[in-house]
């Protein structure tokens, strides 16, 4: 049965997440013994990185990423391969989602769950732990991860030049703030929280494709800086001691892998590696990226799944950064 990509790519990936290790380690918290923080339950926020969509209502969901498949051909998904990063953090409690809980024996009524939408950008985090607060709230024994920001960049960017970039980027900056004291109030709450910083969108294809179709100004170049203003708003907010809040440094670590071409086995940065022509969804969406509709020569190598969206390989080395992080902080 094929399912994912291949074995080598897969183990090429574990030293990436073991060297990325250093960069969350050294983030925040106390070198001294702890006990290990084990969750009960795992409660996920933000954007649609961290969603999965069970459209068929079958457990076995969809993702904003490539989907793994059974089979060459075999159009049938299987959602517990190429797990996306919140998915491998509730993996490592041995904790499911119920979108995907497809195990030999599925878990009976799991608790867990992802609070994350399409479209979502810090402003809706609100919305989104109120949700959670009406059904089963947030207590000790939660991991919540916390992962947005990629949309307040692109939507704050589309607005120019009609706003100015001063004024864009105060906006991103009040996004970036907005997140930081939503991830504060979940730890006040009593959760731990995982929250990871925005990917660099000057680097993803859209950035790309913006450098090269305006003429005004370095289009990537700006993205870049709206992308490093929000993450540094959001460092600025969150209260990082490292014992109820992990910081994990997602934006470093694209764009180590960017600087450092062919860093495990990427060779690719700038293409996304579905092709939305394929799509059979309206509008075409890689929600139903598989194996059989990637471009020509797609694989593992590709950082980017879309213009915007990180690829399955990228979601593992994110996932990597995330269960360090979990695993390492003094919770």
């Amino acid at each position: 049965m094929s399912v994912k990509w291949s074995e080598a790519g897969r183990h090429a990936l574990v030293g990436a997440a073991l060297a990325a290790a250093a960069l969350v380690v050294s983030c925040g918290g106390s070198s001294g013994p702890h006990s290990k923080f084990v969750a009960s339950r795992v409660v996920s926020f933000g954007d649609e990185l961290s969603v999965i969509v069970d459209s068929d209502r079958n457990a076995n969901g969809h993702k904003y990423t490539e989907n793994a498949t059974v089979a060459q051909g075999d159009p049938k998904v299987v959602c517990a391969v190429n797990q996306i990063w919140n998915q491998q953090v509730a993996t490592l409690y041995g904790l499911v989602f119920p979108e995907c809980n497809t195990g030999a024996t599925p878990a009976s009524s799991p608790t867990s769950r992802i609070r994350a939408a399409f479209g979502a950008g810090a402003f809706n985090l609100d919305g989104q732990i109120g949700a959670q607060l009406a059904d089963g709230g947030l207590g000790a024994g939660d991991m919540v991860t916390v992962l947005v920001g990629q949309n307040d960049v692109i939507n704050q960017y589309l607005q120019y030049p009609v706003l100015s970039e001063t004024q864009i980027t105060a906006n991103v900056e009040a996004a970036g703030a907005e997140t930081g004291r939503q991830v504060n109030r979940l730890a006040a709450l009593g959760a731990k929280v995982l929250i990871a910083t925005t990917v660099d969108m000057g680097l993803a294809p859209f950035g790309q494709a913006e450098r090269a179709s305006h003429a005004d100004t370095d289009r990537a170049a700006l993205l870049t800086r709206l992308t490093v203003r929000y993450n540094a708003s959001l460092r600025a907010t969150i209260l990082n001691d490292g014992r109820v809040i992990g910081l994990v440094l997602f934006d470093e670590l694209v764009g180590t892998l960017v600087r450092f071409p062919g860093l495990d086995n990427f060779s690719n940065y700038t293409v996304g590696v579905c092709d939305l022509t394929k799509s059979q969804l309206i509008p075409p969406s890689i929600l139903d990226c598989t194996p059989d509709t990637l471009i020509d020569g797609g694989s593992a190598a590709y950082l980017w799944a879309d213009d915007r969206h990180i690829g399955a390989s990228a979601q593992n080395l994110l996932g990597g950064l995330a269960t360090s992080r979990a695993q390492n902080n003094p919770f």
